[in-house]
């Protein structure tokens, strides 16, 4: 049944295809959000920001957020399955299932907390632009901005007028379509006798977006892996009013997958999951007559869940053998989040610009669980993977800017203070719980300059910090791991925090842009499990003994290569973005470890795209470099064939992923509104994993004995994608 709708959500976009493309220019200044909270000129922030625009989303064939980010090199995506993914961004990370609450990288919808940091459950359909602050952004954001925010701005009537749809099949079964329509009106300033507000102009904005793949093949003829099915559905409505006090709007969007594979670690064929995120926002942004005081306000409201249908029908034993598991493991978390942000900022004196803010915030979060074993496994249900909890904070924070010597000099600097209530609530299955609450505050500050010495060329410093307070889950837990394990909280927890210094430079040329920063980040009293002595299979949240210390060189590159070699009979377009991290270092790790290096994030990175076309075709080839990671996985392998011991640090080494894509514009004089795409993803058919060590190739070097069905991890093979577009 649910087949049947994708499919018929799709059909209708038969008759879709796209336009020629715009051709965008390469600018220096253009306006940011993210990083101050109000648009801003680019060149004259403090830190780095990369900025993934509309055109490069249209090039993409990506099917989530997930795909789409690890195109252009923005961090370290673990993928793990189609619905599920974790982030590295400057060592900070996020949660393999995606826990908004326990992330180091924020996550952003228009401005506020998106509810969940599992990109791979998030769609680029109904997405505009994204903006990604590398580093801590604390003062604006608050908690979790430690490794980075990804902003995720989402289209309205304004940014995308006019219609557009689009409809695509593929490999395994792969068919995916989408509709989005978007008008400005004007209206008659005539006076309003009524006593209202005239309405000047407004704006109408609606999308909707469905697809759906069958079980992927590996690559370099790997088997087909049962198990990494997905669906997807997701839509969106904004609209606006300009009026005497500003343009008043509002937005609603849903997204997520469904009946989505879930291999994971255990291999397990059978596990499905559903993980979807809707928001609603109404917002009001404003200005004097002069631009000398400005306000935004906006109100929000966010439901995330995860519907996890797992199960482990062979699980290990603390002795390390197999043992009956469950024949269901259901797990239902439900996130609700509500908040307001308000801030007016105001020009004091000749370039001097001051923004105040005032964040006011509660989320409930509500798991429940039900374990049904199979003969001779475990008895009895356990508690939900994450504690309830209720989370109460305010942020109050300021920031001052003051452009000096003819506007070449840039300085900034800001504040916040933070407060919040942590309430561990009763949670199924845990008669033991450790109930009551825990206040937890925080100050945080950034400062930076920015200086333009010529106007071709932009140079800046910052220092910025950050902080994540623990959640009930970790202060309090009692739980029972999918295979297993059991892991008990630690009321003595203190608050994760950060320190990070960078220095950049930014060049500037007609039809050339380079960036390059070089950074420090420091990460103090990181919250981990450690595993307890003499049992494998019971561990305990810590704060890690030693700092996370991150140095490294990020590289922005893009290039108008037909007007540097004179060329006017072709557009031809490259862009670079990667990442060194020479310095990746965990002071925290065990004695015994075989390495100190930073798990889960890259040593180095890279994504290299060049396009080439006309107004009536355009071809783009892609190489994504995926540099070498640390993982001490927690896959069950071979010993010695996988590895010597079981608490071993895998480093996976680099290998390159190629994709071609490009589209035409068939019928210019009678159809000019249609395109047709197309693309070959893994064009070398590389059977690879970005994090797992066991891949689906032989031989195995899993331990089969532990398999629930499924022998390895891989990502896709190659993948063929064709379809249709329409702009009306």
């Amino acid at each position: 049944m649910r087949r049947a709708l994708f499919a018929a959500a799709a059909l209708p976009l038969a008759l879709s295809a796209q336009a020629q493309e715009v051709r965008l220019p390469i600018t220096l200044d253009e306006m940011v959000v993210t990083a101050t909270g109000r648009p801003e000129p680019r060149s004259s922030l403090a830190g780095t920001v990369q900025i993934i625009d509309q055109e490069t989303i249209r090039r993409s064939t990506a099917q989530n957020m997930t795909d789409l980010l690890a195109e252009n090199a923005v961090g370290f995506f673990s993928e793990w399955t189609p619905g599920q993914t974790s982030i590295n961004i400057r060592g900070g990370s996020t949660d393999g299932q995606g826990r908004d609450f326990r992330s180091q990288v924020l996550v952003l919808v228009n401005g506020r907390r998106a509810g969940t940091a599992n990109l791979s459950k998030l769609s680029p359909a109904e997405v505009e632009r994204i903006e990604i602050i590398r580093g801590p952004a604390s003062v604006v954001y608050g908690s979790q901005a430690i490794g980075g925010v990804i902003n995720l701005i989402m289209r309205d009537g304004r940014s995308s007028p006019g219609g557009f749809g689009e409809i695509g099949f593929g490999s395994w079964g792969l068919a995916e379509g989408r509709f989005r329509y978007g008008t400005s009106f004007r209206d008659s300033e005539a006076p309003n006798t009524s006593g209202g507000y005239n309405v000047r102009a407004g704006d109408l904005y609606a999308g909707f977006s469905g697809g759906r793949r069958d079980n992927y093949r590996a690559g370099n003829g790997g088997p087909s892996l049962d198990g990494t099915q997905w669906n997807r559905l997701g839509g969106a409505f904004a609209a606006g009013v300009e009026t005497r006090i500003g343009r008043i709007g509002t937005s609603i969007r849903t997204d997520g997958t469904y009946d989505t594979g879930f291999l994971g670690s255990a291999w397990n064929t059978s596990n499905l999951e559903e993980r979807t995120n809707t928001s609603a926002d109404l917002f009001l942004d404003g200005a004097t007559a002069d631009g000398r005081f400005r306000w935004n306000l906006q109100g929000y409201a966010v439901r995330d869940v995860d519907n996890l249908r797992w199960r482990s029908p062979i699980q290990r034993s603390s002795a390390g053998l197999p043992v009956p598991g469950t024949d269901h493991d259901d797990n239902r978390r439900v996130l609700d989040i509500f908040g307001t942000r308000l801030q007016p900022s105001m020009r004091l004196w000749k370039g001097a610009d001051l923004l105040v803010g005032l964040d006011l915030e509660r989320s409930v979060l509500r798991s429940t669980r039900n374990r049904v074993s199979l003969p001779g496994g475990p008895t009895g249900q356990v508690a939900p993977m994450d504690n309830n909890q209720t989370d109460m904070n305010a942020g109050l924070y300021t920031e001052l800017s003051q452009v000096l010597f003819d506007d070449r000099v840039t300085v900034r600097a800001g504040v916040r203070q933070t407060w919040g209530n942590t309430a561990f609530d009763p949670t199924p299955n845990l008669p033991l719980q450790r109930t009551g609450s825990a206040d937890y505050d925080a100050t945080t500050w950034s400062a930076g300059a920015s200086y333009r010495p010529v106007p071709s060329v932009a140079l800046r410093f910052n220092a910025a910090t950050g902080y994540r307070a623990p959640t009930a889950t970790e202060l309090a837990a009692d739980f029972t791991a999918l295979g297993g394990g059991r892991t008990f909280g630690n009321p003595n927890l203190k608050p994760e925090t950060n320190l990070q210094y960078e220095v950049g430079a930014a060049l500037f040329r007609p039809g050339f842009r380079a960036d390059l920063a070089l950074f420090q980040n420091t990460i103090s009293d990181r919250i981990i499990t450690r595993t307890r002595r003499n049992d494998s299979t019971t561990s305990d949240y810590a704060n890690n003994a030693g700092d996370v210390l991150v140095r490294g060189l990020e590289l922005q590159l893009e290039a108008d290569l037909a007007r540097f070699f004179g060329i006017s009979s072709v557009n031809w377009r490259a862009t670079a973005n990667g990442s060194w991290n020479f310095d990746m270092r965990d002071d925290g790790a065990s004695s015994t470890a075989n390495t100190r290096n930073v798990e889960r994030m890259y040593r180095y990175q890279a994504a290299l795209t060049t396009t080439v076309g006309q107004p009536r075709w355009d071809v783009t080839l892609q190489g994504i470099l995926r540099g070498p990671v640390y993982y001490n996985t927690e896959e069950n392998l071979l010993i010695p064939q996988g590895e010597p011991f079981r608490d071993y640090v895998h480093r996976k080494g680099a290998f390159w992923v190629f994709n071609l894509r490009g589209s035409f514009q068939p019928l210019p004089e009678t159809a000019p509104n249609v395109r047709v795409y197309g693309a070959i993803n893994n064009l070398l058919d590389k059977n690879y994993h970005a994090l797992f060590i066991a891949t689906a190739s032989q031989p195995f070097i899993g331990d089969a004995r532990f398999s629930n069905g499924g022998l390895g991890n891989s990502a896709p093979g190659r993948e063929f994608i064709g379809g249709l577009r329409f702009t009306f």
